[in-house]
């Protein structure tokens, strides 16, 4: 759903990212906002003059529903490739709206179960996409929400080059990229 410009007003002291850099920022309390973009259940904010943007998780702190990210932790306290998987397919790029996933941006995953480590390689659509640190804040912070998970290390690659080939059948015909 792409927001129209809606000027808001924060209910709570919000977390977000500076775009394009990924540097955390708090939006206190009771500050005007405008809401300049909502894609892939984040939302882009114009803020002191600059481009913030607020994960869906938090987006009850401007008013708007909140998107839910729950894990059932396992039993046996340990890590779950699954549910890693599953909140990788919550981060979605800011300009196509599709996850990361299922665009084929993600090259490995390790899990390190003894230290609650989790190593992600993925890449971008492009190596000079300005987004890159705003998605890698992005993937921290939802895998993060995994049971058990203590640290996320992202790896940013750029060898091999993504390619829309890359990409689930399903991503190739939503984005029109099916040929």
């Amino acid at each position: 759903m792409a927001a129209q410009r809606e000027m808001v007003v924060t209910r709570e002291d919000c977390p977000a990212r500076r775009v394009p850099d990924g540097t955390p920022v708090t939006i206190p309390k009771d500050t005007f906002v405008t809401i300049t973009q909502a894609l892939g259940g984040n939302y882009t904010l114009s803020y002191q003059g600059q481009m913030v943007r607020v994960d869906g998780l938090d987006a009850a702190a401007i008013g708007k529903e909140p998107e839910l990210l729950d894990f059932t932790a396992p039993a046996d306290g340990r890590i779950s490739e699954a549910q890693v998987w599953d909140a990788l397919k919550t981060v979605f790029d800011p300009e196509i709206p599709v996850d990361l996933v299922n665009l084929g941006l993600i090259y490995a995953l390790d899990i390190d179960q003894a230290r609650g480590h989790v190593g992600i390689t993925m890449t971008l659509t492009a190596p000079g996409c300005g987004m890159g640190p705003v998605l890698v804040g992005d993937v921290e912070y939802r895998v993060g929400r995994v049971p058990n998970v203590r640290e996320v290390e992202v790896d940013l690659v750029f060898d091999p080059p993504w390619h829309r080939d890359m990409m689930s059948e399903e991503a190739q015909l939503e984005t029109g990229m099916f040929f």
